[in-house]
């Protein structure tokens, strides 16, 4: 009978979190251009430095074997492209809706719950990091830098990375003040875009960096990414996943008390 009862609140707030999720897709009907993008960025990335810099660099070692630069780095591009488009949603927009717009509370108004916005809006963080992880990962595939069948693994552990991150992301906008508070944000984010093993290897760095830099999410979710696309994946694999698991689970209840506690206090 508790069981009924628990499966029958489950299904009736995937319904209410579903609904965010729509409201989400029709809001963006008209923004396509400003949804489209975040595809933009990382191609850049990858056609001017992977390819360009590449051919200064030659090939590193991945797994034991050498690479080209250029497949080195676009698992990295399409990590980062996941974390991006999750953030973006789940802290920029989600702070303007809650802070300025007072979406939620008009949310609240009907039968949804804090907990189903909080489900919904992280499910439309990570559809749009689906989005972008997809369109790169088929454009990694036409280059070539997709080296083994591994890589169809990749959109699905791009998926978890968005989800990772869009978690995280939301419980940490739950705390932002004012948009100022956002250059702190965008400080993280260019700090673990630059150091996370996005451009070169762990090895390079001074060894009392290493274990830091190799716990930082962003790191994880590369070297996932990374064992995938160039057929490498080790026990380690694993742990990347686990990681990237308990920041996902841990971000959502997060973001879910804390949402409770703004819009019910």
């Amino acid at each position: 009978m508790v069981a009924t009862s628990v499966a029958t609140r489950a299904m009736t707030s995937r319904g209410k979190a579903r609904r965010m999720f729509e409201r989400n897709v029709l809001a963006y009907r008209s923004g396509w251009v400003v949804f489209a993008s975040g595809i933009v960025e990382p191609v850049f990335y990858l056609l001017s430095i992977g390819i360009g810099l590449g051919a200064l660099v030659g090939t590193v070692e991945v797994g034991g074997r050498a690479v080209p630069y250029a497949v080195f780095m676009a698992p990295a591009m399409l990590a980062v492209s996941a974390m991006n488009g999750a953030l973006t949603e789940t802290t920029f927009n989600m702070f303007a809706r809650l802070k300025f717009a007072k979406l939620y509370d008009s949310i609240l108004a009907t039968p949804m719950r804090p907990v189903d916005i909080a489900l919904g809006e992280i499910a439309w963080a990570l559809a749009r990091g689906g989005v972008y992880s997809g369109v790169f990962l088929g454009l990694m595939a036409v280059l070539g830098y997709v080296t083994s069948w591994y890589a169809l693994l990749a959109l699905p552990a791009a998926v978890l990375i968005g989800f990772g991150f869009g978690a995280a992301g939301m419980a940490l906008a739950t705390y932002m003040r004012s948009w100022q508070d956002f250059d702190y944000l965008g400080f993280v984010m260019i700090a673990l875009f630059l150091v996370s093993a996005t451009f070169y290897p762990i090895e390079v760095y001074p060894g009392w960096a290493q274990p830091i830099v190799e716990w930082t999410p962003l790191t994880q979710s590369v070297e996932l990414i990374r064992d995938l696309t160039t057929g490498t994946p080790t026990p380690h694999t694993g742990v990347h996943v686990g990681y990237l698991t308990a920041l996902s689970v841990l971000g959502s209840i997060g973001a879910a008390y804390r949402i409770d506690r703004l819009l019910c206090r």
